[in-house]
């Protein structure tokens, strides 16, 4: 051990104030969560039904960032490129930002297909990624992979995927007449519509049929349960006829719409592959649309454009691309009420933020003073 002589002459040293002692322990307290934040475990909350019935809207999750490895920030250091004094942290836009490469320390496992996954939204180029909303859904098919859906059924490689989670269809209940009946059987089936004030679907008409009943999402065993009421005259599945990924080639974005429609939808769809690192693409006017917010947006490539369905880099056609990191393809559990990946593409690798493990409280947005936890849910594990 070395040694360091003190010098008797000198003054002995001030203890630290109060007023410092406390600055100086707030300070370390304030690093020391925002490195635990940032490299281990971070809280988050449902906000809407797109992952019903395995995530509820209300729970408060845990999510871990050490499954996959903690990534760095693209915005550290938020520096101003231009003097102009403006609203947004002082700065112009946030591409005055300095944004510096993400690099991702390791994890002990590697994102899998079911793995309920935290990442940031592809879609909102106006922002950094690390700077954009946070999206939870679950991982359907991973780098490599080929996806399809047919009939609402997914498709892994050509074979049937086994799915996490329990998977939610909206239908139209049809019923003999609408009443409290029917509204207490929704109430016990855990049917709930999150755009009433008490929960519970609102009867109304069907406007292909006129029939009387209630739009509904539920997994397959509630609808089962519903097929053999007598009150029930049919239930019929309802999905909206939208126009997705990637005959939209840039969801909300510049409106890129891909030269070879696919007209695919909600419950039937592809096959696409998953771009994996490595992979080296020919591109085409029959697939461009498929790759170009990963040429253009996600992997940095500098004066891309799109023109008469194909990607151009400097004003000329690109015909061939190696992909730079791994793709996964997220869906929400709640199949007709979820933006995800059929509407706006692939997640990219440097986009994931961590993986949703445990649900630690439940608050039910409905349940009076007495039953406002959801007991039975505290300290569950996410399948």
């Amino acid at each position: 051990m070395l040694l360091r002589k003190t010098d008797p002459t000198a003054p002995p040293k001030q203890p630290k104030s109060k007023s410092r002692e406390w600055v100086d322990s707030l300070l370390f307290a304030i690093i020391a969560a925002t490195l635990i934040r940032w490299a281990t475990f971070e809280a988050y909350v449902i906000p809407s039904p797109s992952m019903e019935h395995s995530l509820l809207v209300g729970d408060y999750l845990f999510v871990s960032k050490l499954h996959y490895g903690p990534i760095t920030p693209q915005t550290p250091l938020q520096v101003p490129l231009t003097h102009q004094t403006v609203p947004i942290f002082g700065f112009k836009s946030y591409s005055d930002l300095i944004q510096l490469p993400t690099f991702r320390f390791p994890g002990f496992s590697s994102i899998k297909r079911n793995d309920v996954v935290v990442f940031h939204v592809p879609h909102e180029q106006q922002f950094p990624a690390d700077l954009r909303t946070n999206y939870i859904k679950r991982c359907i098919a991973i780098a490599g992979d080929t996806l399809q859906l047919r009939d609402g059924v997914v498709y892994i490689n050509g074979k049937p995927g086994t799915i996490g989670g329990q998977p939610q269809t909206s239908y139209f209940l049809e019923v003999t007449s609408p009443n409290d009946e029917v509204r207490q059987a929704l109430h016990d089936q855990n049917v709930v519509d999150y755009d009433q004030p008490d929960g519970i679907p609102m009867a109304g008409t069907n406007p292909e049929t006129g029939a009387i009943g209630y739009f509904i999402s539920c997994p397959a065993t509630v609808a089962a349960y519903f097929r053999k009421q007598p009150y029930v005259k049919s239930l019929t599945v309802t999905k909206p006829s939208v126009v997705l990924f990637p005959d939209a080639a840039d969801f909300h974005g510049s409106g890129a719409m891909s030269a070879t429609p696919r007209r695919w939808q909600l419950d039937d769809y592809g096959p696409l592959p998953i771009p994996k690192k490595g992979q080296t693409i020919t591109l085409t006017p029959g697939n461009a649309a498929i790759y170009y917010k990963i040429v253009s947006q996600y992997e940095h490539n500098q004066n891309i454009s799109w023109k008469d369905g194909m990607i151009q880099q400097n004003g000329q056609p690109l015909t061939s691309y190696t992909i730079k990191q791994n793709y996964y393809w997220m869906m929400g559990d709640n199949r007709h009420n979820s933006e995800d990946s059929r509407f706006w593409g692939f997640v990219p690798e440097d986009h994931i933020v961590g993986k949703a493990v445990l649900i630690w409280l439940s608050l039910d947005p409905f349940g009076d003073a007495g039953h406002k936890v959801r007991w039975s849910r505290l300290f569950h594990t996410i399948e």
